[in-house]
């Protein structure tokens, strides 16, 4: 008498076909936020961070939605940070995507999805091999979202921290070390950045003052 093996686990569904799923099942219309964690199941959370940071990732992002999006993903990666199972509050979920949400973001990103669908994989396993180290990354993620969520006049202040936000989410969702080291350096330049223009404005400020100081 043979035992039977188990079969493995199914691979899970690249976020390019989550994305179609979504698309052809919302249409034209506005979808609640509650909608996508439904369809996106048992990695739901980890895809909405990815998701929600598409339309920022781009030089061009769509408009008016960094402080609503940024807001979610700030309480989501707020759980993980603190070692909870992700969620979000009712009228979170009750919050809708814009109507032509997911064909806008396809039509933008679906070449650098197919890209990174073939590149991400399991590798570098000290990176993402403790609960503890997994903690550290959302609280990178958290930093990045609070940034963008701000509704800055700046540029690029959207697309840095965006890219920090779908570096490390991808890299979670995957195991991916490599792709979280690079979130840490999109994080790393955008914080440089910050800093630089934030050391530019203060001097440009006294400048500013003391020429007004002199005329005065």
């Amino acid at each position: 008498m043979t035992s039977e093996r188990p079969l493995p686990p199914a691979p899970p569904r690249k976020l390019s076909l989550e994305l179609a799923e979504l698309h052809a099942r919302a249409g034209d219309r506005a979808v609640p936020l509650r909608e996508v964690i439904f369809v996106l199941r048992q990695r739901a959370y980890l895809l909405l961070i990815v998701l929600l940071a598409l339309p920022f990732i781009q030089p061009v992002p769509l408009p008016g939605l960094s402080t609503p999006l940024g807001l979610a993903i700030v309480l989501i990666a707020l759980r993980l940070s603190l070692g909870q199972r992700p969620w979000l509050p009712m009228k979170i979920q009750r919050a809708k995507l814009p109507a032509g949400f997911f064909g806008k973001v396809l039509t933008i990103t679906q070449r650098l999805l197919r890209f990174l669908e073939s590149v991400l994989r399991p590798r570098w396993p000290a990176v993402t091999g403790t609960a503890l180290l997994n903690q550290v990354h959302a609280i990178v993620i958290l930093a990045s979202a609070l940034i963008l969520l701000l509704p800055l006049p700046i540029p690029l202040s959207n697309l840095l921290p965006a890219w920090a936000i779908f570096l490390l989410a991808c890299g979670l969702l995957e195991r991916d070390g490599l792709f979280i080291a690079l979130g840490y350096v999109a994080f790393a330049i955008g914080a440089a950045y910050f800093f630089l223009l934030g050391t530019f404005a203060n001097e440009a400020f006294k400048h500013a003052w003391e020429w007004l100081q002199t005329k005065w």
